[in-house]
């Protein structure tokens, strides 16, 4: 099992692969809480994690170490159920996922938030392959795969959070 890399601040965010994974940011003009209150609401995973068409179970006391999100990814009829897993939690500061990603295979996700003061928060998502096919890639290819994704995952995530709070 590969190594968990904790995102302590958003100046090591970077640390998945050392300084080759790119992490991606975001500043959204709202409070950390409420960017963590989408993060904690597991049923909202399918509207801001892109390529997840929908979410079949969320364990009670989600977003704890250890509780499952179960959902969908892709259209039918080429649906692939998947799972994600909280493997740590900061409240309002910090989330680390691992993600099955269909036939690519599994990945670490960290997000963090960052308090930027005046209800501003950077949002910061890094993410590398750990197990798979996806992790053979040389970590040049990786980020090309994933830099797309995931900034549009943070766009939705702000999104979201802004909405509700509106």
């Amino acid at each position: 099992m590969p190594a968990r890399v904790p995102l302590r601040t958003q100046n090591d965010a970077q640390a998945l692969r050392g300084d080759t994974v790119k992490q991606i940011s975001r500043e959204v003009a709202t409070g950390p809480d409420a960017v963590y209150r989408v993060l904690a609401d597991g049923w909202t995973y399918g509207a801001w994690v892109v390529g997840n068409s929908r979410v079949r179970r969320v364990d009670s006391a989600w977003p704890e170490p250890g509780r499952r999100n179960r959902h969908s990814a892709g259209v039918w009829p080429l649906r692939v159920n998947d799972v994600t897993e909280v493997m740590a939690l900061e409240p309002e500061r910090r989330l680390e996922l691992r993600a099955r990603l269909w036939h690519f295979g599994t990945a670490d996700v960290l997000i963090g938030l960052e308090p930027l003061g005046t209800g501003r928060t950077r949002v910061t998502m890094a993410e590398e392959f750990t197990a798979g096919p996806g992790s053979l890639l040389p970590g040049l290819l990786q980020d090309l795969a994933l830099w797309p994704r995931n900034a549009e995952s943070l766009r939705r995530l702000t999104d979201i959070a802004l909405g509700r709070e509106t």
